[in-house]
């Protein structure tokens, strides 16, 4: 344990830092999760708002810098793509 006023204060930040990245990461996992489950399942009708909901949780965390921006884009661009075989008309 630190012992000293500014690292007792660090750590204190560091806590609180990591908690929030946790809980972004958290959501944008269940979120992409969800829509995966959907793709799964073929439930074409779900697709859209769980795509456009996922895309958000994933720009959210980006721009927190949870992750990093192109992680982010290649993220969105293979739930596009998949979401997009599926509801494509054969």
């Amino acid at each position: 344990m630190a012992n000293i006023k500014s690292s007792e204060k660090a750590n204190r930040q560091r806590i609180k830092r990591t908690a929030r990245n946790v809980a972004q990461t958290t959501a944008m996992r269940t979120a992409i999760k969800r829509l995966r489950t959907a793709l799964g399942g073929k439930k074409v009708k779900e697709l859209q708002p769980l795509l456009k909901s996922a895309v958000r949780a994933i720009d959210k965390a980006a721009s927190k810098g949870v992750i990093k921006k192109g992680t982010a884009s290649r993220h969105v661009a293979r739930l596009t793509v998949a979401v997009g075989r599926v509801a494509a008309p054969k």
